[in-house]
């Protein structure tokens, strides 16, 4: 080990952090400035890396949970010779920049996560993890290894204090994730003080009785740090937590408290950093030689290993052409070449839950893509979302499954289906109530912001649940989820439109996508429209109704279309279409001629079990909004339906106003 490069690069890391810092008057210099050495020796002597190749599929992967201490990160990729440029991080935290305030993946050459909420970075990783273990199951052969890598993350007691972090661990120590390797910056600081303000617990106890390993260590003993690594390979079944005690904000003049955490240093502080480093306070973003020379020697020996890995994979994929096709096919992430063949087909007037159409679909569709793999908080047979196709349930005996089991862990399942996502590879789903997407929020916003098409199956979606009563029957999820930026919600009204949403999912490679489905039976309606499994791929087609300009148009999405359908058969003197709302964002985006010839141009009517919001410009009188804007009650869902003036004849006295 070349300890004069370690030390050089990680006092560069210190300089480029506290002046990139300095220059943008924004960031958090305690970390970087804590961690430096870390981040030299994880790059330089542990990672197996290419930084010339930042996607090569059989990397030992990183995550910044701490995403606070992004110039951390930014410091260290520039200097081991990702394509982060010493201008990049002059830019840092500024509109454009490659280096922004936290990591963004698919933004900056070489992060492999977005952060900055914290601990969901740790249980992204968790899932990278997991996702290592299937692939190597599925792909690995006697002759050929090609999936064998590592998940390292970094986390603050900021990290651990998040209850993500602590469903995700537990799942990981269960499943006996042992390749997955926790740094733990053990710095005893937060924003507000001493972490001992609240954060008392002892944590290496509490990640044994999870079943993980604990090792402990120094921040700045760097051969012993490599040692403890060594030692974490060698437990193949538990994951690992290297406990590091450390200072944050080390050689600054007020390291160690909580002044150095989330601000610039000031310049005369900066100053004397510098000059207890034994660099000159006059220059600016200085790199030692030394640290440059470092990872120049090394890049060789990084590009090696990749070469070395593609030669071995040529040869596994000459003996082993299926499984290649298969590898080449899930790497792309999407269903290309969609196919129909085998789709499940429903009656007209046959009475199906959209869930139990979806937990069909999900069977067709895991026979069809193998690397579709999901699971359920503890709700699989509710949710219909068992998958009966080869593989089975996964465990740590049984790499190979395909089914999860997440337990009651809402947030660590979204967010490890994430990291699963983000590895590539596999494609996840994953299935709970919708209501319980309160839970999830956080990590389907950061699946949307990171553009991984993590499918959610969500079902029980309105009042219609019944006697589980208010807590369990949703009323603004749908309109809070469709207000997320990137996130596809698609509400089918049967069976039939379950099967095209699935098709719709499965088909999207940049964004998540959430299917809410019902608890109760709905019949499959008639359509009008002989196009409609086209004309739904625009947002909405119209069900009934499409001869002439309506006198009344009801708009409505899931159970409420056959409500609305219920409705019309109530109604005479009116000429009343009903359309089908699947994706109403995704309507909305279409050319006002669409629009219109699916609405008419005279009055319309929204139904819509749950809240107005986002539904108010549809209408030109507030009235037209049949809606619940209240929340639900305990009882059968149609005794509950008739207690909240939510029935078809209500819908029916409404047109006739």
């Amino acid at each position: 080990m070349n300890l004069n490069g370690i030390a050089a690069v990680a006092k560069s890391v210190r300089s480029l952090s506290i002046d990139a810092i300095q220059k943008a008057n924004s960031g958090h210099p305690g970390l970087p400035l804590g961690c430096a050495e870390l981040a030299a020796v994880l790059y330089g002597e542990i990672l197996k890396h290419n930084p010339s190749d930042s996607k090569w599929a059989d990397r030992d992967r990183f995550l910044l949970s701490a995403g606070h201490g992004s110039m951390f990160l930014y410091s260290i990729l520039h200097l081991s010779g990702y394509n982060v440029t010493l201008d990049d991080i002059k830019s840092f935290r500024q509109v454009g920049s490659k280096c922004p305030g936290h990591p963004e993946f698919g933004w900056t050459d070489g992060v492999e996560n977005t952060s900055g909420p914290l601990g969901q970075g740790i249980a992204l990783a968790v899932g990278e993890a997991l996702a290592e273990t299937m692939l190597a199951a599925k792909y690995n052969t006697k002759a050929h290894t090609i999936v064998d890598h590592y998940t390292y993350a970094l986390v603050g007691e900021g990290c651990l204090e998040e209850g993500v972090s602590s469903e995700a661990s537990s799942f990981a120590g269960h499943n006996k994730l042992g390749k997955l390797i926790v740094f733990y910056d053990q710095n005893k600081i937060s924003i507000d003080g001493s972490t001992d303000i609240t954060f008392t617990e002892d944590i290496g106890k509490r990640y044994e009785a999870y079943g993980w390993q604990v090792l402990k260590g120094d921040m700045y003993d760097v051969e012993n740090i490599a040692k403890l690594v060594e030692a974490a390979k060698a437990e193949k079944e538990k994951p690992t937590l290297i406990m590091l005690k450390s200072t944050i904000g080390k050689f600054a003049p007020k390291q160690g408290t909580s002044a150095v955490h989330g601000e610039p240093l000031g310049d005369a502080d900066v100053a004397e950093t510098k000059k207890n480093l034994g660099l000159n306070p006059e220059e600016f973003f200085h790199v030692e030689k030394a640290a440059y020379d470092y990872f120049a020697e090394k890049k060789t020996s990084f590009m090696q290993k990749e070469a070395d890995w593609k030669a071995t994979f040529s040869a596994w994929a000459k003996e082993n052409p299926k499984l290649a096709d298969e590898w080449n096919a899930s790497f792309l992430g999407a269903a290309d070449g969609d196919s129909h063949a085998n789709d499940p087909q429903y009656e007209v007037g046959k009475s199906v839950a959209t869930r139990t159409a979806s937990g069909d679909m999900i069977n067709i569709m895991g026979e069809r893509y193998s690397y579709l793999v999901g699971g359920s908080a503890d709700l699989k047979g509710s949710n219909k979302s068992g998958m009966k196709c080869d593989g089975g349930t996964y465990t740590s005996e049984n790499r190979a499954g395909r089914s999860i089991e997440y337990g009651i862990r809402e947030f660590a399942m979204a967010s490890i289906a994430l990291g699963m996502s983000v590895h590539g590879g596999i494609r996840p789903f994953v299935a709970t109530y919708l209501v319980f997407s309160d839970y999830m929020r956080p990590s389907i916003r950061l699946a949307a912001i990171m553009k991984q098409p993590v499918i959610y199956d969500l079902t029980h979606d309105s009042i219609f649940v019944g006697e589980d009563g208010p807590t369990h029957q949703p009323i603004e999820q749908l309109a809070s989820l469709r207000a997320l930026p990137g996130l596809q919600v698609l509400r089918p009204g049967d069976a039939q439109e379950t099967t095209a949403a699935w098709h719709m999912a499965m088909q999207s490679k940049d964004h998540p996508v959430l299917l809410s489905l019902t608890r109760q039976n709905v019949p499959v309606y008639e359509k009008e429209d002989k196009n409609w499994k086209e004309t739904i791929k625009r947002g909405a087609y119209i069900v009934s109704g499409m001869d002439k300009n309506p006198d009344v148009t009801i708009v409505a999405t899931g159970s409420e279309v056959s409500l609305a359908l219920d409705a019309k058969s109530r109604v005479s003197g009116k000429n009343v279409r009903v359309v089908s709302i699947l994706d109403k964002n995704l309507f909305e985006s279409q050319s006002d001629d669409f629009q219109k010839s699916i609405l008419g141009t005279n009055r319309v009517i929204v139904a819509e079990a749950g809240v107005r919001n986002g539904w108010e410009f549809y209408v030109s009188n507030k009235k037209d909004l049949f809606t619940i804007d209240r929340f639900g009650e305990s009882g059968p869902g149609k005794k509950v339906a008739e207690a909240l003036g939510f029935t078809a004849e209500k819908l029916a006295a409404l047109i006739m106003e």
